[in-house]
């Protein structure tokens, strides 16, 4: 199978799922990471779509796009030309079904293509996973499941959980591996956030670097990010999103095929500042 036909397969999806929609939002994210010698600006615009199939089941694609340039203070052409840029495709189908009034199985299947400015078959990844959720009640949902995620740096599997419960009309909270939140909204055009999550990134270099007795074929990125965030509803159909935290365990590293680390950037932990726009529809 040739890449053209898989980044066909790619765009298609979600287009086959717009063409039966109920709703579809575009979203557009401009990040910035400035760390003590390195800082990453990253660029994001994302594409999702959900169909109601019938009462139980809901299918939700989302494709996006990523780039994130690199920024290194030091003056080392290597460094500049060698680890500099960095691209995502990916696109996430995720099923949802309704097993009982109280329990969901949710199917996500994430194929994703992580390179630098060459796409090569080698550079597709099929990330998913399994979950459940469990109404417990009107207030209270506990999810768990098992997942292969970038979310530690490289794609790896590990386990899901979160607890969701809904303090009052206002507020409410999901507390969780990766991902844990509580929001609050003090009318409908508002939503304050503060998040803490586990997020990472890994890329396929264009070409094998050689380091000391060492090969180099991936990089990867991963944090714990801790962040305010604040959503606007402008007017109807678009949205705002302002959002400023902190990256703590913040590792730069390559890797060779057998994804052991064979460098370490030292990039150190760093701020954040992200601006977004959404259209819901």
């Amino acid at each position: 199978m040739k890449i053209k036909t898989l980044l066909s397969l790619l765009i298609m999806v979600p287009m086959f799922t717009i063409y039966a929609q109920n709703g579809y939002s575009v979203d557009l994210n401009i990040k910035t990471e400035p760390a003590d010698k390195i800082t990453l600006n990253e660029t994001s615009i994302g594409i999702l779509v959900y169909k109601n199939i019938d009462a139980k089941n809901k299918i939700t694609n989302t494709l996006q796009y990523k780039n994130i340039g690199v920024k290194y203070d030091i003056e080392n052409y290597a460094y500049k030309h060698s680890y500099n840029p960095y691209n995502s495709i990916k696109n996430t189908l995720l099923v949802a079904h309704l097993l009982t009034s109280k329990t969901t199985l949710n199917l996500e299947l994430e194929p994703t293509l992580n390179f630098q400015e060459n796409l090569n078959l080698s550079d597709l990844s099929i990330l998913g996973g399994l979950e459940i959720n469990q109404v417990i009640n009107k207030n209270n949902i506990v999810s768990f499941g098992i997942k292969r995620t970038n979310a530690l740096g490289l794609p790896q599997i590990i386990p899901t959980f979160s607890f969701y419960h809904k303090i009052n009309d206002v507020a409410k909270m999901t507390i969780g591996f990766p991902n844990t939140a509580i929001s609050y909204s003090n009318n409908e055009r508002n939503v304050f956030s503060l998040t803490n999550s586990f997020n990472g990134d890994f890329f396929n270099l264009d070409n094998t670097k050689y380091l000391d007795d060492n090969t180099a074929t991936k990089a990867s990125l991963s944090q714990i990010t801790t962040a305010l965030e604040y959503e606007r509803n402008m007017d109807g159909n678009w949205f705002v999103n302002f959002k400023a935290g902190y990256d703590f365990n913040k590792k730069y590293q390559l890797s060779n095929h057998d994804t052991d680390n064979v460098y370490d950037f030292n990039i150190g932990n760093s701020y954040i500042l992200n601006i977004g726009i959404k259209y819901k529809h």
